[in-house]
C-alpha cells in the first residue's frame, strides 16, 4: 500500500497560494521586489512559483502513473488528452474572458483579431499563458514518461535541455542570443501564432510561455516526476531526504555554472532555471517532509495551505477569473484605493490587498475542502 504524503499536498497549495498572491498586487506601480519577475536575467522568489507549480505536476504523475500503465495505452491516452485540452481551453478562455471591454463609456466585444492601428501590432486575444503551458508540458512529459522508463525520462529530459541550449546559440541573433531581441522562440511564435495573439508585456511582442520555451518547461514536470518516483520508491526515510537533499545541492550548483554560458531567465525558461529552480523546489520539499513526515510537526500553517493543494487548479482559475470580472463592472482596486493605500501607504497597501485576495480564495478552498468537494481538471 503506497503511504501517503501529506507534505506533497502542502507544497503544491504553498505554491498556489503564492501563485495568487503574486499576481494580486493592489497596484502594479506599488510592488516589493521580490514579488516582482526579474527584469530579464536572474531569479527572483517570484520567478520560482510557476516552475515549482510544474515540477509539483510531476511530482503527482508519480503517483498515479502506476494505475495509467495498469490501464493500459486507451485509457492513458484518452485521460492525457482530455485533460490537455481541458486545462489549455480554459487557459484560452480566461484569455478572452468576459468576451467584452470597456471603451470609453461602451462595453465593446473582444474580438479574436482586431485590425492593426497604423505603426502598432496587431491586437487580439492571447493564445498561450500559465494553464495553456501547464496543460502542454502536462501532456509531453506523460507521453515521456508513460512509454519510457524512469531513466529514459531522464536521458529525454537532459537531451531536450542541450538541445535547446544549443537551439538558442545557434538560432538566437549571433552575438546576442540571449536577449529579448535576440531569442530565437519569438520568430517560431510570429510565424505560428501570429503577433496579434502574442504577449506583448515586454513592450514588444514576446512570449513567456511561447512554443519553443515549453520544451523545457516539459523537462521541469519530468523532473518532478522522478524526484516523486524516489520518494514513491523509498518511502518516508531519512535516507530518501538525505539523497534527495544532495540532488538538490547539485541541482543548485550545476544551475549557477550553467548561468555563467546559459543565463537564468524565467522567461526564456532557460535550461540552467530549470536546473536552478528544480534544485530549489526539491530542497523545499525535503524541509516539508522533514517537519511534516518525520518529525509530525504540523498544525494550522500546513491546513492553511493543504487546502490550497486540494484543488489546485481550479482555485487558480477561478483567481483568474473574478479580477476579471471586478475589471469589467469597474470595482477593481476600490479595497486598495479606499481602504489599504490611505491607511497603510501604496507599497504595504498594495501588499495587504494581495494578502486579503489570497484569504478570499482560502475562504474558498477551505469549504470545499471541509464538504469534501475536490474539482479535478
Amino acid at each position: 500500500m503506497k503511504q501517503r504524503f501529506y507534505s506533497l499536498d502542502v507544497f503544491r497549495g504553498a505554491t498556489v497560494a503564492f501563485m495568487i498572491l503574486v499576481n494580486n498586487p493592489g497596484s502594479w506601480s506599488y510592488i516589493y521586489p521580490p514579488l516582482e519577475h526579474a527584469s530579464w536575467h536572474g531569479c527572483t522568489p517570484t520567478d520560482l512559483v510557476f516552475p515549482f507549480f510544474l515540477f509539483a505536476v510531476g511530482n503527482a504523475l508519480a503517483f498515479v502513473m502506476p494505475r495509467l500503465r495498469e490501464a493500459g495505452d486507451g485509457i492513458f491516452l484518452k485521460k492525457v488528452f482530455i485533460r490537455t485540452l481541458l486545462i489549455f481551453g480554459i487557459g484560452l478562455f480566461l484569455n478572452w474572458f468576459p468576451f467584452v471591454k470597456w471603451s470609453g463609456d461602451h462595453l465593446v466585444f473582444k474580438s479574436w483579431a482586431e485590425a492593426a492601428l497604423p505603426g502598432k501590432d496587431p491586437v487580439g486575444i492571447r493564445i498561450l499563458g500559465v494553464l495553456q503551458r501547464i496543460a502542454l508540458a502536462y501532456c509531453f512529459a506523460s507521453l515521456i514518461i508513460y512509454y519510457g522508463k524512469p531513466r529514459v525520462a531522464l536521458v529525454t529530459g537532459v537531451i531536450i535541455l542541450l538541445g535547446y541550449w544549443a537551439l538558442c546559440l545557434v538560432a538566437g541573433t549571433p552575438g546576442d542570443p540571449y536577449s529579448l531581441q535576440g531569442y530565437f522562440g519569438t520568430a517560431i511564435d510570429k510565424a505560428v501564432l501570429g503577433t496579434a495573439h502574442m504577449y506583448k508585456g515586454e513592450g514588444v511582442p514576446f512570449d513567456p510561455e511561447g512554443i519553443a520555451s515549453t520544451l523545457p518547461a516539459t523537462v521541469q514536470v519530468i523532473f518532478g516526476y522522478l524526484a516523486g518516483n524516489y520518494i514513491v520508491q523509498k518511502g518516508k526515510t531519512y535516507e530518501m531526504i538525505t539523497g534527495l537533499f544532495v540532488v538538490g545541492c547539485v541541482l543548485i550548483f550545476t544551475g549557477f555554472c550553467w548561468d555563467m554560458v546559459f543565463p537564468i531567465n524565467k522567461k526564456t525558461w532557460s535550461s540552467s532555471f530549470v536546473v536552478y529552480t528544480t534544485g530549489l523546489a526539491i530542497l523545499v520539499l525535503c524541509v516539508l517532509m522533514y517537519v511534516i513526515e518525520m518529525k509530525g510537526i504540523k498544525g494550522w500553517w500546513s491546513k492553511f495551505f493543504d487546502v490550497f493543494g486540494k484543488n489546485a487548479l481550479f482555485i487558480f482559475m477561478i483567481s483568474g477569473i473574478l479580477p476579471r470580472l471586478y475589471g469589467l463592472l469597474r470595482v477593481s482596486g476600490w479595497m486598495y484605493t479606499h481602504i489599504f493605500s490611505p491607511v497603510f501607504g501604496p507599497m504595504n497597501g498594495s501588499l495587504l490587498d494581495a494578502i486579503s485576495t489570497v484569504l478570499t480564495f482560502w475562504v474558498l478552498a477551505y469549504l470545499l475542502d471541509r464538504n469534501k468537494v475536490y474539482i479535478k481538471v
